[in-house]
Parts: structure tokens; C-alpha cells; sequence
């Protein structure tokens, strides 16, 4: 009886030692997908003017060089222009410090959303003042934007980081290109939220921030300059670009902006080398083999990240 329990005991074993031997292959592959997995392709768009302000189109992969936090990254992902879907929320302050003729600013946006918006597209019209209020959803029908620009309202407070927190969550559930156009002088009166969560919302949802300055007077004692710049430097961190609404009005501004859009290189790539526990990470996109004023290249400060992520 012994023997036949001995017999039995190694029996056993050996269909166990048999069964782990098949299952170490898959244990081993699930680990190492386990591990690649949380790496996220980071993209980047592109901007790239000349000394002079013109917008450089016909360059390569091989002419971009990409750092994350100083370290070089390996380019994955290139295309020269992106036909990526682009959602994109316009913001318009409609508060006392800017109100003009509001039927203006809703006639040259409906000709901006119907030059620029394809199929695959969506755009969102917010108006913000005491309040920010959502004029009309994600869409592609030119009908109802048109039907949610008629709907300007005006107000005395302005909430202009407010609207770019808002705006940013919103298109941070999208897909492609964010864009978010702000409309407005800069000043912020409503004090809810501040320039440092304004930009915060932004980096986290991917979001381009593009501001059309709207000075009534340029040189009113009442001008918030400070406002301007804060407008000036959220479109930079973000990898957008202002513009001041001159004498060609809207219609020059919302073209400039078009304009952008269309001439945009978009990069990705698998970030490498990470540093454990940082949360923000910094990019740098150049051109080396230009000098140092021939090209201005222009992309979004950084992103942030999940400190828990993993990276190889």
C-alpha cells in the first residue's frame, strides 16, 4: 500500500512539474505584455515658421530630433500634415470689457467653421462671461453652429480660466487634434479658477490653446496687458499661437489660425529611459541641422503622466 501511495504521490508530480513547464512560456509572455503595455505613444504637433514668420512645409522625419525631460527619443510616428480628426471648442468672452457687435463675432466664426470643418471633425461653441456657458455640443453640423452663434449673449464678468478649464475637459474626452480658440482680452475678473489650472487643464487633455486678442482700444488706460501676455503664453505652452484682432478683424485671425492648422507635422514616438515618479514630463522638438535663428519650432511644453507608469 505504501508503494502504490508513492506511486501515486509521484505521479502527481510529475503532472504538475509537466504542467507549470507548459504554462512558463505563457506566464513569461503575459509578464513581458504586462509590462509594455502602460508605454503610451506621445504625439506631438508641429508647428515650424522661418526667420520671418512663414509657415516651412517639405520637411522629413530626418530633419526633427525629439527630447523628453533632455534625454533623445526615438521617432515612431511622422506625417507631414495630419489628417487626424480635429475637434476643436471656440470660446468667445461676451463680457463687458469686450462686448462690441457680437452679430460680427458670430458672422465671421460661421465663416471660419464652414472653411475649415470636414466630415470627420467636430467643433463646440462656448460663450463665457459671469459664466460659462455651452452654446452647442460636439458637432459637425454647420446648421447647428450656426444656430448656437445666434445664441451670443452678453454679461459685466469675465471667466476666461474657467472657460479654458472647462473647454479643456470637454475636448479632453476626444479623439485627434484638440483645439481650443479663445476669443477674448484676457482679463479674468471671475477669479474661480486660476491661469496656473487654465494651462494645468490644458497640457493634461492634449489641448492646443490658439487666442485671438480682442483689444477695443489699444491704448485705453483700462487695457489688461497682463491678461495679454497670460493669453500669449498659454498658446505657447500649448503649442498654439495668438494673434491680435487688427484691422482685418476676425475674418484675418480665425484665417491665421486655419492656416496653422493645415501646416501642422505631427511626431510620436514611445517615451524611453523615463525617470520614476516624475509626473510632468518636458519635450523638446528641434531641427539640428539648422541654425540657431533660421527655424522657430513650435510645440507643446510637456505632458503629464501617471507617476505609476512604467517605461523601459
Amino acid at each position: 500500500m505504501k508503494i502504490d501511495f508513492a506511486r501515486r504521490v509521484l505521479s502527481g508530480a510529475r503532472v504538475l512539474v509537466g504542467a507549470v513547464l507548459t504554462l512558463a512560456p505563457c506566464l513569461l509572455t503575459a509578464q513581458e505584455t504586462t509590462f509594455h503595455v502602460d508605454v503610451k505613444l506621445v504625439s506631438i504637433f508641429v508647428n515650424v515658421t522661418d526667420k520671418n514668420g512663414a509657415l516651412v512645409g517639405g520637411l522629413t522625419r530626418d530633419d526633427f530630433a525629439v527630447f523628453e525631460d533632455g534625454r533623445p527619443q526615438e521617432i515612431a510616428i511622422f506625417e507631414k500634415q495630419s489628417e487626424a480628426p480635429l475637434s476643436l471648442t471656440l470660446a468667445i468672452d461676451t463680457s463687458g470689457s469686450v462686448r462690441k457687435d457680437m452679430s460680427e463675432e458670430a458672422a465671421a466664426a460661421r465663416r471660419f467653421a464652414h472653411a475649415l470643418l470636414r466630415t470627420q471633425d467636430g467643433m463646440s461653441v462656448l460663450e463665457f462671461a459671469t459664466q460659462v456657458r455651452e452654446l452647442t455640443p460636439f458637432t459637425n453640423k454647420l446648421a447647428a453652429i450656426d444656430h448656437g452663434l445666434g445664441e451670443l449673449r452678453g454679461d459685466w464678468a469675465t471667466a476666461l480660466y474657467d472657460a479654458i478649464c472647462f473647454g479643456s475637459e470637454r475636448l479632453g474626452k476626444r479623439e485627434g487634434r484638440k483645439v481650443l480658440i479663445v476669443v477674448s482680452d484676457g482679463d479674468d475678473t471671475a477669479k474661480s479658477s486660476t491661469y496656473a489650472d487654465a494651462l494645468e487643464a490644458a497640457l493634461r487633455n492634449e489641448v492646443m490653446i490658439y487666442s485671438l486678442i480682442d483689444v477695443p482700444i489699444e491704448a485705453s488706460a483700462g487695457r489688461d496687458t497682463g491678461g495679454e501676455h497670460a493669453l500669449m503664453t498659454l498658446a505657447e505652452q500649448t503649442g498654439g499661437k495668438h494673434f491680435y484682432v487688427g484691422d482685418g478683424g476676425l475674418d484675418s485671425a480665425f484665417a491665421k489660425v486655419s492656416e496653422d492648422l493645415r501646416t501642422q507635422y505631427l511626431i510620436g514616438y514611445y517615451p524611453r529611459k523615463q525617470v520614476p515618479g516624475v509626473e510632468f514630463h518636458r519635450v523638446t522638438v528641434t531641427i539640428p541641422r539648422a541654425a540657431a535663428d533660421e527655424f522657430n519650432v513650435r510645440s507643446k511644453a510637456g505632458y503629464y503622466t501617471d507617476v505609476t507608469r512604467k517605461s523601459d
